[in-house]
């Protein structure tokens, strides 16, 4: 599976929390637009490999205007959002490999749904367990251990770790680390990847560490 991009267009902030976990647990990047900030945002230079329409408070014309959209970039998959009470009222595009999912799904069914429009064929690609020297990680239930033993992580410290360990060998900006571990919305300062790395080194130990390399004027990397 490699980096995608979603575009979620939504009248309300009530999918960002959601839009949020998601991006930590898929390889993607989340960009919001309202009705009013469609145009601009498809008009960015930006490509996007999903939309995610939130049907709620959404007019005709927006409407007709992602459907417009999608259709002159090749049928962009849609996963359309829809309040239960509103299903009798689902208006799905007509052409091209779409989804609805009903509002109230939790952050696992986003992510299976939108997994397989994104990747088709390769859900189960990447190995739930990596294993560098003596630590494993299991993706899949975000636990890592260094010699069978569990490793107490944060949830950013474990997202920033396994971002690296299946990202290696590739040198990150601290700024590209914000934007693919932190989320979409973080607007804290850099310094905050810094302090993490330190942090993720001194609890797995110096074997690990050692992989987890600083590239001076750049950001780190994953050395294996």
């Amino acid at each position: 599976m490699h980096h995608k991009n979603i575009l979620l267009i939504s009248a309300t902030t009530r999918l960002h929390d959601r839009m949020r976990d998601l991006s930590h647990a898929i390889d993607v990047s989340i960009a919001l637009a309202n009705q009013e900030t469609f145009s601009q945002a498809v008009s960015s230079g930006h490509e996007f490999d999903l939309v995610i329409l939130d049907a709620e408070g959404m007019g005709k014309e927006i409407l007709n205007a992602v459907d417009a959209f999608v259709a002159e970039n090749g049928f962009i998959p849609v996963l359309l959002v829809q309040d239960l009470d509103k299903l009798p009222t689902l208006r799905m595009p007509t052409q091209g490999k779409n989804d609805f999912i009903l509002s109230t799904a939790s952050v696992s069914e986003f992510e299976v749904r939108c997994t397989l429009l994104l990747w088709p064929g390769e859900e189960s690609a990447p190995a739930d367990i990596v294993t560098v020297d003596n630590m494993t990680i299991n993706l899949a239930t975000y636990q890592v251990y260094i010699d069978d033993e569990p490793v107490d992580l944060t949830l950013m410290e474990y997202s920033l770790l396994s971002f690296l360990v299946t990202h290696p060998s590739r040198a990150y900006s601290r700024e590209t680390l914000l934007h693919r571990v932190w989320g979409f919305e973080y607007c804290g300062g850099t310094r905050t990847v810094d302090v993490h790395i330190r942090r993720v080194r001194s609890k797995v130990g110096p074997q690990v560490a050692s992989h987890i390399v600083t590239i001076r004027g750049v950001g780190y990397l994953f050395r294996i």
